[in-house]
């Protein structure tokens, strides 16, 4: 499985769980880390520039990497982060066997549906993926883990500073 395949949404999005026989569980387990109940005067969002999918493998790599920061820097009661987007899409593959021989068993194309691999979510232009709230000195530090995480995810992103209200 390539990621550029499954980069750019096409289609009706495969999401009915009930209908999946064995549709996998999302890699990413928690969506809020940090303080979660402080109070913090600022917040910083990650907004995504393209339409696109993002993977759940995408967006736990992206969430791992913007708390390493923030927790090393700021410490745990320092910032709030939350993920905004949860992957409901299931995306599916059609294996290819590749040993000799192969080509006498494959049924190639035929019947062509594809096993669930894992699962994405549809981000559109402007939508926020993630965002974390802190104190007024601790901006520049979570603009920073935001770009970490950023460079994770298969689109460019826009950081965004404002006042939480």
């Amino acid at each position: 499985m390539r990621g550029s395949e499954y980069k750019i949404p096409a289609g009706m999005p495969y999401a009915r769980k009930e209908y999946i026989k064995g549709a996998p569980q999302p890699r990413i387990t928690k969506f809020v880390m940090g303080d979660s109940k402080g109070n913090f005067p600022v917040k910083v969002r990650l907004v995504a520039e393209r339409r696109v999918q993002i993977t759940h493998n995408a967006l736990e790599a992206a969430r791992i990497a913007t708390n390493k920061v923030l927790a090393d820097k700021l410490g745990e009661k320092g910032y709030c982060l939350k993920i905004l987007i949860y992957p409901h899409v299931v995306l599916r593959e059609n294996k290819m066997m590749a040993f000799a021989g192969a080509d006498r068993i494959q049924e190639g194309m035929r019947r062509a549906f594809g096993k669930p691999v894992g699962l994405a979510a549809r981000v559109n232009p402007g939508q926020t993926v993630m965002e974390v709230y802190t104190n007024p000195e601790g901006v520049e530090i979570a603009k920073q883990s935001l770009r970490f995480g950023a460079s994770k995810l298969p689109t460019p992103c826009l950081i965004q500073v404002e006042e939480n209200k």
